[in-house]
């Protein structure tokens, strides 16, 4: 999990100043891709796709559309629903965002096929744990880091009360 942890947070410094220059955070760039990719949707769809509740993307499509970048509608016939669209000023903003990804992806020194395998990979592992009705399975290869065993009651020390004979009263 370390690893995963620390492959992520390398990833987001990468494209921080990247997209600094661009007007963007990390989190309001993957927004950005799911509408670059997808065309206009729905707040719920767009949180679907980052694996986020909705009122999670909210606050980022709010500063997406101050900056101008984007616009939110309700449509009929349910006003409920919340649909978000590129504005020309988002769309444009797609290249200069497409430069900062082949930065960080030629900083990664992986081949395409390796990247292709590697995203492949993360997709099937982010299915697997989110899949509930799915049973846990022991790994197929050892880890490179075992966890250490649990105690046993031999390994853990003797719980010593400290009590002192002198007190209120003596």
């Amino acid at each position: 999990c370390f690893a995963l942890y620390a492959a992520t947070n390398a990833v987001t410094r990468a494209y921080r100043p990247l997209l600094e220059r661009i007007g963007l955070t990390y989190p309001q760039y993957l927004v950005m891709l799911v509408l670059w990719q997808d065309g206009g949707r729905a707040v719920h769809e767009i949180a679907s796709r980052l694996s986020l509740p909705p009122h999670a993307v909210s606050p980022m499509l709010d500063r997406l559309e101050a900056a101008g970048f984007l616009v939110r509608n309700r449509r009929s016939p349910d006003r409920r629903v919340v649909h978000v669209a590129l504005t020309d000023a988002g769309a444009a903003l797609e290249t200069a965002a497409s430069a900062a990804q082949h930065d960080v992806v030629c900083r990664t020194e992986l081949d395409r096929g390796a990247l292709d395998g590697l995203r492949e990979q993360l997709h099937d592992l982010v299915d697997r744990m989110e899949d509930p009705t799915r049973p846990a399975r022991p790994a197929r290869n050892r880890p490179r880091h075992r966890a250490a065993p649990p105690p046993t009651s031999a390994a853990v020390p003797p719980i010593v009360a400290t009590t002192t004979t002198q007190g209120a009263g003596t």
